[in-house]
This record gives structure tokens, sequence and C-alpha cells, in this order.
């Protein structure tokens, strides 16, 4: 699989163009090629041969797609901004404007310094894909580039081929998935498994090819029943073997079978027990008839039929879906779909030249092709919103990729419009995906007109139907299960603005309590105090200096003491007295999200507490006795004094843990008697499990150390409980 690719020549991409353009045509990709050899001169690739060679079987991957001249001259020149001393105004003189664009999006940002590798990769893709909004021809280049530097990889030290391996994995397959592109989104896939894996991708492949030995006889034969049978019925069909690609294989035998344990995993066996088909027909009516003949010729496994000729994938992607029971024992996998859409699963959005992405499609009745361009466009618009509302190239990434991975659910509004979420999704997933500000208002939902919770996972075929309310807005909390990158991006975007405002309020609150000392408090500070604060610490007004003490990046007793060596004519601080010693921080348990309880210890009201300052997440609580606050003493300049409002109110989390009897029904038992003393169950587990005993760890939450005593004193009171402690 990695070996090396046979040589590309001039004379073979010119054979190629020869078979779809004109003269014209061929002879400025030509002088494309004689340029770009020129630029290059001299500079070889790690596999010794001559650089040139690399942006030739590009441009050849691309003439395969039957790419425009446009595009092919960018692929012959897509490395010469970046490792040469062509400058992109050079391009654009020489080749236009649009080459020059499609160059330059391709080109890593070299001229900027990033700390980090991880840094500039991202900045660098962050690049690429917002000039893909510009235009898409900008990722089409990028992974012909990148697909022929996977099959000549075998030339790089072993730890970059790891890197770039797992790079083009996570990144590129998925993004060559979303426009479409199958076949080279498998071969990436491969690529990337063998370099990653070489071993399991040799006892796979023989493996594979053993089994696929010893069935032939079966697979022609289910193959040559499906053909007869066609015939009989007059529908003109042609019916292929496909082949199982062993990355698919390996991806299956790792999916768990179910959500109960990690090590449920599918054998070899199972994945391999199969016949796979494909069906290419002339019409979508021969689809529908075609599935009537093989469920009549094999039983149908009802759940496992799914149409995507009514509901295209996310990419455009068209075809019946449906598995079948063999009289060989065998399981049948059959796709159904018609030629042009075998077209657009193969190449996705290069089926068809692309002059231009975003102009109107002028051929409508190419309906299949036209959902594949709409379907990207969408998809860029949001890789927009997500770079407009990213803190750093870093997060864009991130964001990126949850975005990638969209194994599609199909659920309906109470109107009947379709929408398509990734797999996963929840309700507040669907409330984001219709509007932005349904899901910033969004306050419950109905599921199949029941009330569900917004964290319910979706289903294909619900209907979901979103609540909301004018005062509402996002809760910290959607991001645990939030999925897609939509509703991640905006309930972030607007936590980040509602951060800031929380922060200047916690940021006041504490520099308060250090000017108490000396009298003060910011409602007290003279104009000349505050310029004197702004030009100390080169921030813009008091708010700004506020909101980065309330964020933890600046600690407020040094703002505090830079107030006392100010020039004579501005009113100095009078040095704190006994009456004036520093008061403890009152918490009151409404703060925002700026003042956070540590989950290692779970503070409640009653527990002594103290503050730790984090750099950039506010004030987390402890406990005093916690663990980890022997490591804060070592920063004592972070640590904050704190004591909880006397008259607290509120729900607040505790872990407890019970020894409890294993008997059938137990945990149902320990929920009622925890409901009975007015206390919910956030979360439990099952922590170890013996013959007679086993360890329960539940999460609930109490309104302070009292009614916590209260609710362990009644589950200590249980037969079924051995022992009881707070963790």
């Amino acid at each position: 699989m990695l070996g090396h690719p046979p040589r590309i020549l001039v004379s073979n991409l010119c054979e190629l163009l020869d078979t779809y353009f004109g003269a014209k045509q061929v002879k400025e990709v030509y002088r494309a090629y004689l340029f770009s050899a020129e630029a290059h001169e001299g500079q070889i690739r790690k596999s010794g041969e001559p650089y040139i060679f690399h942006p030739l079987a590009a441009a050849y991957i691309l003439a395969q797609m039957r790419m425009d001249s446009q595009t092919l001259c960018a692929a012959l020149l897509h490395d010469v901004i970046e490792d040469t001393n062509i400058t992109k105004e050079k391009l654009a003189n020489e080749f236009g404007k649009s080459v020059a664009e499609l160059v330059d999006g391709v080109s890593k940002l070299s001229s900027i310094p990033f700390e980090t590798r991880e840094q500039a990769q991202a900045a660098s893709f962050q690049k690429m894909l917002l000039a893909m909004n510009r235009d898409i021809r900008v990722i089409i280049v990028k992974l012909a580039d990148r697909l022929h530097n996977m099959r000549t990889i075998g030339a790089m030290k072993p730890a970059s081929r790891r890197r770039i391996a797992r790079e083009t994995l996570e990144i590129y397959a998925p993004i060559a998935s979303r426009l479409g592109m199958n076949a080279v989104r498998i071969e990436l896939q491969e690529l990337s498994f063998a370099t990653l894996y070489p071993l399991r991708y040799r006892v796979l492949a023989q493996q594979t090819q053993k089994v696929y030995l010893k069935r032939i006889d079966k697979y022609h034969n289910i193959q040559n029943t499906i053909k007869q049978r066609l015939e009989q019925c007059q529908i003109r069909a042609q019916v292929v073997k496909r082949e199982k690609h062993y990355y698919a294989v390996y991806e299956k035998m790792h999916e768990k079978k179910g959500a109960a344990s990690v090590d449920k995993r599918k054998t070899f066996s199972q994945v391999t027990n199969s016949c796979a088909l494909r069906i290419i027909v002339d019409s979508i009516d021969d689809c529908y008839r075609v599935l009537g003949v093989v469920h009549t010729l094999y039983k149908p496994i009802c759940e496992r039929f799914k149409d995507y000729i009514a509901i295209p994938k996310i990419n455009g992607y068209q075809s019946l879906h449906t598995t079948l029971y063999s009289i060989h024992g065998l399981l049948i996998h059959i796709q159904i779909r018609t030629t042009a859409m075998q077209q657009i699963a193969e190449r996705g959005i290069t089926a068809q030249s692309i002059p231009k992405f975003d102009q109107e499609i002028d051929c409508p009745h190419e309906a299949t092709n036209y959902i594949t361009k709409q379907r990207t466009q969408e998809w860029l618009h949001n890789l927009l919103e997500i770079q407009q509302s990213a803190n750093d190239s870093l997060e864009f990434l991130e964001q990126v990729k949850i975005d990638l991975f969209p194994d599609e659910v199909y659920v309906f509004t109470p109107q009947g419009k379709i929408l398509q979420l990734p797999k996963g999704a929840t309700a507040i997933d669907f409330a984001y995906a219709i509007h932005s500000d349904v899901g910033n208002k969004c306050i419950a939902t109905k599921i199949d007109s029941q009330y569900a919770p917004l964290s319910t996972p979706l289903v294909s075929g619900q209907t979901v139907e979103v609540l909301t309310a004018k005062w509402a807005r996002p809760n910290p909390s959607w991001l645990n299960f939030a999925v897609s990158a939509r509703a991640r991006n905006y309930i972030r975007h607007f936590l980040k603005n509602l951060q800031y405002e929380e922060a200047v309020l916690l940021g006041k609150r504490m520099l308060d309590k250090e000017l108490a000392n000396y009298s003060l408090s910011i409602d007290k500070l003279q104009k000349e105090q505050q310029t004197h604060l702004i030009k100390t610490f080169k921030i813009n007004d008091l708010d700004e200096l506020l909101a980065e003490i309330g964020l933890g990046n600046r600690m407020a007793l040094i703002v505090a003491n830079q107030l006392n060596p100010i020039p004579d004519s501005l009113i100095k601080l009078h040095p704190p007295t006994e009456a004036h010693k520093s008061k403890p921080l009152v918490i009151k348990g409404t703060e925002g999200i700026l003042v956070n309880f540590a989950r290692c210890c779970r503070p409640i009201p009653g527990d002594e507490i103290i503050g730790f300052v984090s750099v950039g997440r506010g004030i987390i609580i402890h406990t005093a006795a916690c663990r980890h606050v022997t490591e804060y003493r070592q920063s004592p300049e972070k640590l904050l004094a704190v004591e909880w409002e006397s008259s607290i109110e509120g729900e607040f989390l505790v872990d407890i843990r019970l020894d409890v009897h294993d008997q059938l029904g137990v945990l149902a038992i320990v929920a009622a008697a925890i409901a009975n003393m007015e206390s919910n169950i956030i979360q439990v587990s099952n922590e170890s499990s013996e013959d007679i005993s086993s360890l329960l760890k539940f999460c609930i939450s109490v309104r302070n150390r009292v009614h916590l005593a209260s609710v362990m004193r009644h589950l200590r009171r249980l037969e079924t409980v051995n022992r009881i402690q707070r963790c």
C-alpha cells in the first residue's frame, strides 16, 4: 500500500488533458508546469527525486477528476509561494488573480512566528478553510497535494509519518467525506491506517483476503441470483461486488455493540460475515423497483433500511441501503443508486467542473450535484460563523473537527421540515439548528409531543418542538451535551460576553475587599487614582482591569498596592489599621460562571471553605480540608479568604459513597430514599462489586450540611446499607 507510486511525467498529464481540454487550455497548463519547474529548480524531495514531480502528480490527480485549467495550474504552482521567492503578485501577473488566490489559499503561514507547531498548523489550516469560502477549489487542490504526500510518505522519518498520517485521518479524510469525495476519502484512510498501524493493516489485509477466497463462490451465487431476477423483471442494472476497505473493517471492529461496556466489540468474523453489493440503475424509479425485487428474494432486516434518496446525507450522497438475510448464512449489504448518484458518491463536489463555486448553478436539472453543492455552501457558511467567534486558531480547529464527524440524525419540525444533525445530537442542538435566537431563548422541548430534557439525544424520525421565553439565556451546562459545532459555537459566544460582565462584577468585589483595608472602595476612587491604574496596567478602562481581576489574570492585592506610590499631588492611601483588616469575600452561590465549586471536594454551605484564584476561570471554591489546598498554599498570593453568606439558599452538589448489599432492586430502594429527603440524584455509578456487597457512588443536590446530614442519617437506617460516607 505504501510502495512508491509510478512517477508522473508532464507528457502523461498532457495526454490526459487532451481527452477533455482544448489546445489553448492544455498550453496554459503546460506553461504553469514550466514556470513551476523553473521555480523549484534544485529542490529535492525526501525521496531524492526532483521536487517538480510532486506538484505534477497532484495536478494529475485533479486531471483524473476532470478539473478545470485554473485548478490544474494552481496544483502545479501550489508550493511556489511557500517554498520559493515567487510572490503572489507575480503569480497574479503571470496566471491571473484566480490562480494566485488558489495558490495563496493552499500556502502555509510562514511569515508569522508561533510558539508551537500545533499553533502554526492550526493557523495555516484556518487560513485555508477561510480561503475555501471564496473558492472551494482551494481545498480540492489541498486534498490532491495531501493524497500524493500520503502515497509517498514512506520517505519521511517515522515520527513525521505518524504525525502526518494522524492529521490526515483526523482532518483531511473527513473533509473529503464532507465534500462527497468518497474515492479520495477511502484512499487517505487506507494510507493513514497503513502508516499508523502497519502490523494491524497487514494482518487485516491477509485475513480479509482469506475470507474472500473462501467465500467467493457464495458471493458469485448471490450476485448472479440478483442479476437473473432483475433481468426477469426487465430492469437494466449493474450488480457489482463492493470491496471491503481495511480501515472500515478496523473501525467496525472498534465500534461498541452496547453502551454498557467498552469491551463489547465486534469480532473480525462478525464484521466480515457479509456480502456487499452495489446495484446501479438508470432512474430513481428503478431504484425503488430494485428494492422491491431484492426484498422478495431475501428477507430484509427492517431496522437496517435507509432511504438516502428521499433524505440525502449532509454531503449530498444519495442511495438506498438495505441489509438482507441470505440462505448461505451471510448478511447481504446492498446499495441501490443511479449512475449520476454513483458519480456523486465517488467524486462529490468534483463530479462536475467547478469554474467558480460562488457562481449560481446554471444546470438546476442536475439535482444530485445541486444538492452536493448546496450542502457544501451551507457547511462553508457554518465555518465562517465558527471562525468569527473562536478565540484562536486551535479552538477553531477543534470546533471544525467536531463538525467533520456528522453521522446524521434526521428529525422533523412540527411543520414537517427535515433537519439534519450530527449523530448524538440533543434537543439543544436542534434548537440552534433552527436559529441562534431560538437556541439562546430555549427553555424546554417536546419530542413526539412529550416534554423531554434539553439533554435528550435525538433519534431519526422524531418530531421536535422548541419552547422559548424572552427572559431565557444559555446555560454553561449546555456545553456538556451540545454536540454540533454550531450549537457549541453560539453557546460559547454568549457565555464569553456574559463571562466578561460577570468578571467585572466579581473583580469589583475582590478589589473592594482589598481596598477596604484603606477605608476605600472602587466607587470612592478619584479620577486621578483611576487614571493611574489604567496607565500602570496599560488597559483601556477600569472595567477591563476589573474583568482581569475577576478572571484571575491579575491579583486584587497587587492592584490595590499600586495605589500607594502615586505622586504627592494625588490622594495617598492610609495604611490599614486593625479595625480595617481584610474581611473574607462572601460567597452567595449566585455569582455566576466565574465562581466555581471544585469537583474534587464539592463544598456546600456549612463547610469551612477557601478560594483559589485560577487564571482565566475566576475563583475556585474548595473545602479547607481538601487535599489540593496543600498544593495551593505554595502560591499564597492566589489564595483568597472566603465565607458563606449567612442566609445562602440554593442547591449544591455533593458526592456520597454507599456500601450496600448486592440484591435485586437495591438501587431503586436507595434512589427512593434520597428522593424522599427532597434531594435530587445528579449521577450514580457502581464503583466496584463483590459477591455480597456493592459500592455505589451518588452525586446528589443538597441545601447545606444540615440537609446532607439528614439524608445520610435516613440512608443509614436502610437495611440494605452497610456503610455510608461523604466522598
